[in-house]
C-alpha cells in the first residue's frame, strides 16, 4: 500500500513541475467615464509576488504563468482598487477600467497620469495647467502659439485671435467649460473673451472630425477644460502675481477650491490684468493699453451615479488701438507704409483713449447628468450668453463719447448627449442641440450699422461611434446635421442695393423702401452635413499611426453676408455678398506619434481642399464723408490647404531636455492660381531647458523662434489718386515683412518661505536682444514695429 501512496505522490510532483507556465496575461486600463488611458497604475497578482505597472499606453504584462486561477489587483491614485478573477487557459488579453472617485491637490505630485483625448484619429494638443500659468498675464491666442501648427492673427498687441492650419474666426470652435463661445467670433479684430486662468488644461482638435462640439468648425476645436472636482474633504486654492517692465503692466489670478467626500463642491476664480502702452525698441506704441478682469464660479454636486454644477462667469476687456493705425483718409495709409515709425508717438500711458474697444462676456451654464446601469450617461444642459461689444472711434462733437458700433449678442443653447459606455470595446454617443440667438446693433450709435438684426434659430444633432477592434487596433466615426434659419433686417442705401445688383438679384427682399435707402428682410436657411472617420494603429507600444477623413460644411457668417460700410476699429470698408454659398472641406491626414521614456515625435500632415471659401481681399479705396478708406470686400473661391507639423523632444538626462516644434502650410486659390491671403509663414522654435529638483526645483530654459518671409503671398496692392500729390500712387498693403530670429528665456525656483504653502518664484525675458521685426499676420503692421524685450517676474502660491 505504501508503495502506491509513493507512486501517486510522485505523479502529482511530476505533473506540477511538468505543467505549461508560458502563459501570457496581458491588459489595457482606461477611465471608466472616457475611455483616456491611465498610466502608473498598480497591477497585482494576488497571492503571488508578481508586481507591474501600466506603461505609458496604459498597458501591462505577466508572462511565465502556469494554468490556473488569478485574482488581479488594480490600482490608481484617485480610483477605486478593483479586483478581477482570470480562469487562465491560454494567453489572455483584456480591457479594464477604474472609475476616479477623486483628482490630484493643487502641487500634488503623482506618477501616474490620465490623458483625455476629445478625439480618437485626429491630431490633438494639450496644454497643461503649468503652461498656462506661464500665460497668466496673457490671453488664449498667445498660449495657443506653443502648440505647433496653430499661430495667430493679431490687431496689435492685445487682440490676438487663434489661428489653427491657417484658418481662424468662424472656421474655429471654442468651447470653455462645456459651453461654445458665441462672442461676435466673425471679426478679425474680435479676440476670444476667455479667461485662461480659469481653465484647467486646453485641448485643440486639428480638424473638422469633432462633430460633438460643431459641423461647422472645419478649423478645429479649441476647448478649455475645466478644473475636476475632488470627492474628498479639502480646502486649496492659488495665487499667481506678475509684473513685466513692457507696458509696466501688473496681474493678479487667484483660485479657491472646496470639496466634500460626499461630492459637494465649490469653486471660484478671479483675474486683473492692467497694461499701459506697450513699447518698441526705438518707440512707445501709443494707446495700446488695455484693461481686463475676470470672475468665474461653479458649484454643484458629483457622485458616480449622478450629479449637477452650475456655471457662472464674466469678462471685461477694455483694449486701446493703436493711435498710429488709425487713420483718417487713404493719403494717412500711404504715408503710413512709407515711414520707419509710426506718424504718432506719445510718452507712456495707462490712459486708454480712442479707439478702443470695450468687450463684456457674460455666462450662465446649469448642467446634470443620470448615469444608468449597464447602458450608460445621460447629460443635458443649458446655458446663456451675453456679448456685448463696443468699437470707439475717435469722434467729434456731442458724438464723441458715442460708440461708433454697439452690438448686443444674446444666446439660449439647450444640449443633450447620451453615452453608451456599458461595452468597454464600443463608446457610442448621441446628442442633439437647440440654439436661439439674437443680435441687437443699438441705432442710437447714429452710425449706418455693419452688421444687422437678425433673429437665428440652429438644430441639430449627432452620433459618434468608437470601437476597439484589438490591442492595436480602434476605428472612430461621427456623424452630424445642423440646420439654422436667419431671419435678417437690414438697410441698405439705394447706391449700394443697385451697385451691388441686388435690385435685379433679390427685389422680393424689400419691405420698405425710403428712397435714398431700402429695408430688407433676407431669411435664410442652411443645412449643414459632416461626417468623419478615422483609425489608430499601433505599430509598437511606443508607436501608433493616426488616418482620417472628416467632410464638413460652414455656413457663412452674418459679416460675411451683410457687411456693409466703414469698420471702424479696422478702419476700412468692408463689403459682404448675399450671393455667397456654404463652404464644404474635405480633410484628410495622417499623423505618426511616438511615445518612449526619453524621446517623444509627433509628425501630422494634412490636405484641406475647401470648395467656395471666404476671405477678405483689400480691392481699392472709397471716398465718405470722412475721407478716403481702403476698400476690402470678401470673396469666394475653392482652395486647398496642405502642410505639416512636427514637434519632438528628447531627454539628454535626469536634467538635460531638447525641444522642438515647427510648422509649414501651403495655401492656393486655385480659381485663380494664386496664394490663399493671409497664411503663416514657416517657422521653427527650438529650446534647451535644465531642471535639477536638489536645486529647489531649479529649472531654465533658452528658446530660439524664427520666423520666415512668407514668400506665398497674392499681389493685392493697388493705384490711388492722392489730391495732395496729384497723382497716382502705389498702395503697398501685400508685400510681407522680412524674416526675424527671436530668444527668449525662462526661469523658476521654488522658494521655501512658509511651512503651510508652496511659493515658486519665475523669471523670463521674451526677445532678449530687442529685435526690431514686425509680423506678417499682424493687421497693424503697416504703421508700427512688434514689441521690444520684455522682462517678466512671476510669484505664485498654493496653499
Amino acid at each position: 500500500m505504501k508503495n502506491y501512496i509513493a507512486v501517486f505522490f510522485c505523479l502529482i510532483v511530476s505533473y506540477g513541475f511538468s505543467q505549461d507556465c508560458t502563459y501570457t496575461l496581458q491588459g489595457k486600463i482606461i477611465d471608466f467615464h472616457d475611455g483616456s488611458i491611465i498610466e502608473g497604475a498598480t497591477v497585482y497578482l494576488k497571492n503571488t509576488q508578481k508586481f507591474t505597472a501600466t506603461n505609458a499606453t496604459g498597458k501591462f504584462s505577466f508572462t511565465n504563468l502556469c494554468e490556473s486561477s488569478y485574482v488581479l489587483v488594480i490600482s490608481h491614485i484617485g480610483c477605486k482598487t478593483m479586483e478581477r478573477e482570470i480562469n487562465l487557459k491560454t494567453d489572455f488579453y483584456g480591457t479594464f477600467t477604474l472609475e476616479h472617485h477623486s483628482e490630484e491637490l493643487e502641487e500634488v505630485t503623482v506618477v501616474g497620469k490620465s490623458t483625455s483625448k476629445k478625439s480618437n484619429s485626429l491630431a490633438e494638443a494639450r496644454l497643461s495647467k503649468k503652461t498656462l500659468e506661464r500665460y497668466s498675464s496673457g490671453s488664449l491666442g498667445d498660449a495657443l502659439k506653443e502648440v505647433s501648427g496653430v499661430s495667430s492673427i493679431n490687431t496689435g498687441n492685445a487682440i490676438v485671435k487663434p489661428m489653427i492650419h491657417g484658418l481662424h474666426s468662424s472656421r474655429i470652435v471654442i468651447v470653455n467649460n462645456g459651453v461654445r463661445l458665441q462672442d461676435q467670433e466673425w471679426g478679425i479684430e474680435h479676440a476670444p473673451n476667455v479667461d485662461i486662468n480659469s481653465a484647467e488644461s486646453i485641448s485643440v482638435i486639428k480638424g473638422a472630425g469633432a462633430l460633438a462640439y460643431a459641423s461647422d468648425a472645419v478649423g478645429g476645436a479649441i476647448v478649455l477644460n475645466a478644473k475636476k472636482p475632488v470627492l474628498v474633504d479639502s480646502l486649496y486654492g492659488k495665487t499667481l502675481m506678475g509684473f513685466q517692465d513692457n507696458g509696466r503692466a501688473y496681474n493678479i489670478s487667484s483660485s479657491l477650491t472646496k470639496n466634500y467626500a460626499n461630492g459637494w463642491f465649490f469653486q471660484t476664480n478671479g483675474s486683473y490684468k492692467r497694461f499701459g502702452d506697450y513699447k518698441a525698441p526705438d518707440y512707445y506704441l501709443t494707446n495700446t493699453g488695455s484693461e481686463s478682469y475676470a470672475f468665474s464660479l461653479e458649484g454643484g454636486f458629483k457622485s458616480f451615479e449622478r450629479g449637477w454644477n452650475i456655471f457662472v462667469s464674466s469678462v471685461h476687456n477694455e483694449i486701446g488701438i493703436l493711435r498710429a493705425s488709425h487713420i483718417g483718409a487713404i493719403q494717412d495709409l500711404v504715408n503710413a507704409i512709407n515711414a520707419p515709425e509710426p506718424l504718432i508717438q506719445d510718452e507712456f500711458s495707462y490712459q486708454i483713449n480712442f479707439p478702443k474697444q470695450e468687450v463684456n462676456h457674460l455666462i450662465l451654464k446649469a448642467q446634470y447628468y443620470q448615469r444608468f446601469e449597464s447602458l450608460g450617461k445621460l447629460t443635458v444642459q443649458y446655458d446663456f450668453q451675453e456679448n456685448n461689444r463696443l468699437e470707439f472711434d475717435r469722434r467729434r462733437g456731442d458724438n464723441r463719447f458715442k460708440p461708433a458700433v454697439d452690438l448686443n449678442l444674446t444666446t439660449h443653447s439647450f444640449t443633450s448627449d447620451f453615452l453608451f459606455d456599458s461595452n468597454n470595446d464600443w463608446k457610442i454617443k448621441t446628442g442633439g442641440l437647440f440654439r436661439f440667438q439674437k443680435n441687437f446693433p443699438d441705432p442710437a450709435t447714429e452710425v449706418r450699422r455693419l452688421i444687422p438684426d437678425y433673429n437665428k434659430v440652429e438644430v441639430g444633432f449627432y452620433t459618434t461611434v468608437k470601437h476597439q477592434f484589438s490591442d492595436n487596433w480602434s476605428f472612430d466615426a461621427g456623424f452630424r446635421y445642423d440646420f439654422a434659419f436667419n431671419n435678417v433686417k437690414k438697410f441698405y442705401l439705394t447706391s449700394r442695393w443697385e451697385t451691388l445688383g441686388y435690385d435685379v438679384l433679390f427685389p422680393h427682399l424689400i419691405i420698405r423702401d425710403e428712397g435714398t435707402q431700402v429695408l430688407v428682410n433676407p431669411k435664410l436657411t442652411f443645412h449643414n452635413v459632416a461626417f468623419s472617420a478615422g483609425a489608430v494603429h499601433n505599430l509598437t507600444d511606443t508607436e501608433k499611426i493616426l488616418v482620417n477623413y472628416t467632410y464638413a460644411k460652414r455656413p457663412p457668417n452674418i459679416s460675411e453676408l451683410f457687411s456693409d460700410g466703414l469698420h471702424h476699429a479696422a478702419a476700412r470698408i468692408e463689403l459682404g455678398d448675399l450671393q455667397f454659398e456654404p463652404e464644404s472641406s474635405n480633410r484628410f491626414s495622417l499623423s505618426y506619434q511616438v511615445q518612449k521614456n526619453k524621446f517623444s515625435l509627433e509628425a501630422d500632415g494634412y490636405v484641406n481642399s475647401i470648395n467656395n471659401y471666404i476671405f477678405l481681399m483689400p480691392t481699392g479705396a472709397e471716398q465718405t464723408i470722412r475721407g478716403s478708406f481702403p476698400v476690402w470686400n470678401y470673396r469666394q473661391v475653392n482652395a486647398i490647404f496642405a502642410g505639416i507639423d512636427l514637434s519632438t523632444e528628447f531627454l539628454f538626462s535626469d536634467n538635460w531636455k531638447y525641444t522642438m516644434r515647427t510648422s509649414y502650410i501651403y495655401g492656393q486659390d486655385k480659381k485663380n492660381n494664386i496664394p490663399i491671403i493671409d497664411m503663416p509663414p514657416f517657422q521653427i522654435r527650438n529650446s534647451i531647458g535644465y531642471t535639477n529638483k536638489k536645486w529647489s526645483n531649479f529649472s531654465s530654459t533658452i528658446e530660439s523662434e524664427w520666423i520666415g518671409k512668407q514668400t506665398r503671398f497674392p499681389n493685392f496692392n493697388f493705384l490711388q489718386y492722392i489730391p495732395e500729390l496729384d497723382r497716382e500712387v502705389l498702395v503697398d498693403i501685400s508685400t510681407p515683412p522680412n524674416a526675424y530670429h527671436l530668444v527668449h528665456l525662462r526661469n523658476s525656483i521654488n522658494l521655501n518661505w512658509f511651512t503651510k504653502t508652496n511659493t515658486k518664484l519665475s523669471f523670463n525675458i521674451q526677445n532678449i536682444f530687442n529685435t526690431s521685426y514686425r509680423n506678417y499676420l499682424n493687421r497693424l503692421r503697416y504703421f508700427a514695429n512688434e514689441v521690444g524685450r520684455t522682462f517678466q517676474i512671476q510669484l505664485k502660491i498654493t496653499y
